[in-house]
This record gives C-alpha cells, sequence and structure tokens, in this order.
C-alpha cells in the first residue's frame, strides 16, 4: 500500500507539470474559443472531451502492450511515433486555419465604392463598407456544421501522454487492477482538470482583452498560434 501510494502521488504530480508543461494541452482551446466565439459551456465540453481522448488513447495502448507482453521500449517507440503524427497535425491544422483567417480577415476589410441613384436630382457618392462577414448567414431550415471539435478531438486522441505508460508497467506487474485503475484514473483526472482549469481561466482573460481592429485577424492569429505550438512540439520537444 506504501508503494502504490507513492506511484498514486507520482502519477498526480506527473500529470499535474505534464499538462503545465505542455502548452498544446490548453492554448488550441483558448485561442480556438475566442475566434468561434465558443460559449464557456462550449469551451468546458470540448476541452474534457479532447482531454479523455487524450488519456483513453494512452490507457488502451498500454493495456493492450501490457496484455501482449510488449516491451516498455517499444511502447515508448509507438507513443513517440504518435506525438510526431500529432504535431504534424496541429501543424497541419493551423496552418489551414491561419490561411483560411488571411483570406476571412481580406474579404472582410472594409473599403469604398461609388454609388449612383436613378434620380438624377441626387449626387454620387460613396460609403464605406463590407461584402460579408467573418460568420456564415445560417438560412431557415439549415444547420451549420463545425468540424473544428472534431479536428481537435482526433489530434488529442494520436497524441499520446507518454508519461502514463510506465506508471501504468509497476500495478501492471504486481497484478494489481485496483492499482492499475487507481493510477490512471489519478492520472486522468489531474491532467484534464488541469486543462480545463487553464483553460477556463486564460479564456475568461483573454475576452476581457481589447482587440479592436485585430477582431477580424483573431481567425489567423489562432491559426498561427496552433501552429507555432505544433512546430514547438515536433522541434523542440514541449
Amino acid at each position: 500500500m506504501h508503494e502504490l501510494t507513492v506511484i498514486t502521488i507520482t502519477a498526480a504530480s506527473i500529470g499535474l507539470f505534464h499538462t503545465l508543461l505542455g502548452p498544446d494541452h490548453y492554448l488550441p482551446f483558448i485561442v480556438m474559443a475566442r475566434a468561434r466565439k465558443w460559449s464557456l459551456m462550449k469551451t468546458t465540453c470540448i476541452t474534457i472531451a479532447c482531454g479523455i481522448g487524450h488519456v483513453l488513447s494512452s490507457v488502451v495502448l498500454g493495456i493492450i502492450g501490457i496484455a501482449l507482453g510488449i516491451s516498455l521500449n517499444k511502447l515508448g517507440a509507438i507513443e513517440s511515433f504518435r506525438g510526431g503524427l500529432a504535431a504534424w497535425l496541429l501543424i497541419a491544422f493551423g496552418l489551414g486555419y491561419f490561411i483560411w483567417g488571411v483570406f476571412i480577415a481580406r474579404r472582410n476589410l472594409p473599403h469604398k465604392h461609388w454609388h449612383a441613384h436613378g434620380d438624377v436630382s441626387m449626387p454620387i457618392h460613396k460609403h464605406k463598407h463590407k461584402h460579408s462577414k467573418d460568420q456564415l448567414h445560417i438560412h431557415k431550415g439549415e444547420k451549420a456544421k463545425n468540424l473544428t471539435p472534431w479536428i481537435l478531438f482526433t489530434i488529442f486522441v494520436f497524441g499520446p501522454c507518454e508519461p502514463l505508460i510506465p506508471l501504468m508497467i509497476y500495478p501492471a506487474a504486481k497484478s494489481s487492477i485496483f492499482g492499475l485503475v487507481l493510477v490512471t484514473g489519478v492520472f486522468g483526472v489531474v491532467t484534464i482538470a488541469t486543462m480545463l482549469s487553464i483553460v477556463i481561466l486564460l479564456s475568461l482573460g483573454a475576452n476581457l482583452l481589447p482587440i479592436g481592429r485585430l477582431e477580424r485577424y483573431t481567425h489567423a492569429l489562432a491559426g498561427a498560434t496552433i501552429c507555432i505550438c505544433g512546430v514547438a512540439i515536433r522541434f523542440l520537444g514541449l
């Protein structure tokens, strides 16, 4: 029991610091919530769902690996491959969203047109306007499909929790199902709770920031931030 207590505390600590030191665990949700104008409830639900997918994928891989007797080194290599794949997916998604955001920003750039009325007594005049808004108009009977949460969820499922599988090895070696459930449960709860706390706090703070003329660039800024997160993970090992 003493050893199990120690490894459980270790799992909680690693879950906390693993999440704090990994900006990819929270920055995508913060910037997308601001750009897409998600409510706090929607942001919370998406963050929790992605967190569950993030942790559960490593749990499933770890259980399968332990059951099949796969060595820790091989499981680590699989997790490393998944981590690289998730980083490239973040880069691709962020870059694509950035390009789309730039297009939306340029399309929404206010400009002037000259207008002439049929009445010759009225002079030709000009006024500033936009051709479209960044929010799509939803016609009656139509339902807008937003793929962004699903893309984030897919990326987080591919993203591994590298420290989790080594933590699962000890209770598995002792044939302790209770210990295995306890360690993975504590790690998962702490990881998701830390993600959610940071996302909520920073999202509330971001909503208070006056961005003025940069408002139309929020999509581009969100894409750039996500892309930079992916680059940091892939090339800096964050």
